[in-house]
């Protein structure tokens, strides 16, 4: 499939790098910097072209006439959006994605379409991780809360802590603990590495466990992990820009909320935008700021301004002066799993919460959602089956006699509003709605092909 990318930031080179890691994929990224260019081919297996990315002669010379995809993801909103229509206008390019990230542009119902401006997809990072932030302050102690089938069904990562009545006993006995409700562990990692969750496997103190579920019955999970903690109340945001001020916006109705920024302009404008969050101007990093604010009294801080060494450094400080849970946006993935090992509890890498979205448009077959995991070594992902017994190779079949390929748990079967938790003895049936876990995102080829013959591969 050949791809073209618009510009080499930080989301645009994740997508490179994911993307170009895959063999059917012929990737050429586009930028105006030729130094990150020359970086970045010096990395990856990719081909660049160093130019403005809405110009037409541009995108002729990194071959839009015979792309697949393309991506948009340049820091300009308009850039973006001028592209795909050049595309589409000059060249018919099948599918065009494009990162948009002012509400302005995104809450116009009739702005994107076949008869409006030529975006098939509009992606906003600032929307997306607002939305993980919000789910994570909703599941006190969860590490990633991710939806699948419109929220139906969750994946949540869980650190496994003494306490929890299932630290210590075999995975088996979980239906013994919780028989009113149904779960699936879809993967342990111990001190790194990953472990195959069968029935004996023995849950131990300080795994990370990832299990499926349905909504309903997340809480119930989650307390055979570890204590039950006490749902969220006192929220303290450090930074008033996009993802700051929709976060706020998302929590303030049942929250109490606090929103730091240290521009006195923007803080005055952020208060007449948000309801009942108390906006302060000052430093998230000043220690007295946070002791008169009462910071050991927060369930959550959230740091989540434009500096990764800001958001790092008032996360560390919150959590020595007693903030419970502190969350840190960390711009480079590399970094946050050397964080997460530290005093801060969460990291949240924009790119990683970002590129699963992409890869849902990008991937072969009916693939609905895919949210990549683990700094991008894991996948998730929610694929339609189509065809029957004879076109299918998994329709018709029970799970225990389809061959997935190493390290693939297929955890949850949707069936129309009906949430199935996933067993060997579970049968396929045209149009469900398969939650897959990946432990390692090389096998996503053999995942594909596992379901070629029920879906329409490009």
């Amino acid at each position: 499939m050949k791809i073209i990318i618009l510009g080499a930031g930080q989301v645009g080179r994740t997508a490179a790098y994911h993307l170009s890691r895959e063999e059917a994929n012929d990737v050429t990224v586009i930028d105006i910097n030729e130094e990150i260019l020359r970086d970045l081919q010096d990395r990856l297996d990719i081909r660049t072209v160093n130019g403005n990315a809405a110009s037409p002669r541009v995108l002729e010379a990194a071959g839009i006439a015979a792309t697949d995809i393309l991506v948009a993801l340049t820091n300009s909103d308009e850039v973006n959006m001028l592209a795909c229509q050049i595309a589409w206008t000059l060249y018919r390019t099948p599918k065009k994605i494009a990162r948009v990230r002012s509400a302005d542009f995104t809450e116009r119902d009739k702005l994107f379409g076949e008869n409006a401006v030529a975006v098939d997809v509009w992606i906003s990072p600032e929307q997306l991780v607002t939305e993980y932030v919000a789910r994570l302050i909703r599941y006190p102690g969860a590490l990633q809360v991710l939806d699948f089938a419109d929220g139906r069904v969750r994946l949540v990562g869980i650190r496994a802590l003494q306490g929890g009545p299932l630290v210590g006993q075999a995975l088996r006995t979980l239906r013994e603990h919780i028989p009113t409700a149904d779960a699936r562990v879809a993967a342990i990692y111990r001190a790194g590495k990953s472990i195959k969750p069968e029935g004996d496997t023995v849950v131990a103190d300080g795994d990370e466990v990832f299990f499926l579920a349905a909504r309903k019955d997340i809480r119930v999970v989650m307390k055979e992990m570890r204590r039950e903690e006490a749902p969220a109340r006192r929220v303290v945001i450090a930074g008033g820009g996009n993802i700051g001020v929709r976060l706020a916006s998302e929590l303030e109705d049942k929250n109490q909320v606090k929103l730091i920024e240290r521009d006195g302009k923007r803080a005055r404008k952020v208060s007449e935008q948000l309801k009942s969050t108390t906006v302060l101007h000052g430093d998230a990093a000043d220690e007295e700021l946070l002791l008169e604010e009462n910071i050991d009294s927060a369930d959550v801080f959230c740091a989540l301004t434009n500096s990764e060494e800001a958001n790092i450094l008032s996360a560390m400080l919150a959590k020595r002066l007693g903030a419970h849970k502190v969350m840190a946006l960390i711009n480079k993935p590399s970094y946050a799993e050397l964080i997460e090992s530290g005093s801060i509890d969460v990291a949240i890498s924009p790119q990683t919460v970002t590129i699963g979205s992409l890869l849902a448009h990008v991937r072969r077959g009916d693939v609905v959602r895919v949210h990549s995991l683990r700094r991008g070594a894991a996948e998730a992902l929610e694929v339609v089956v189509h065809g029957d017994a004879d076109s299918s190779k998994v329709i018709g079949r029970r799970i225990e006699d389809i061959s997935l390929p190493e390290g693939t748990t297929l955890g949850a079967v949707v069936r129309g509003e009906d949430v199935i938790i996933a067993h060997h003895d579970t049968t396929v049936q045209p149009d469900d709605h398969l939650i897959l876990f990946l432990t390692d995102r090389r096998h996503i080829e053999a995942v594909e092909k596992l379901f070629q013959g029920s879906a329409s591969f490009l």
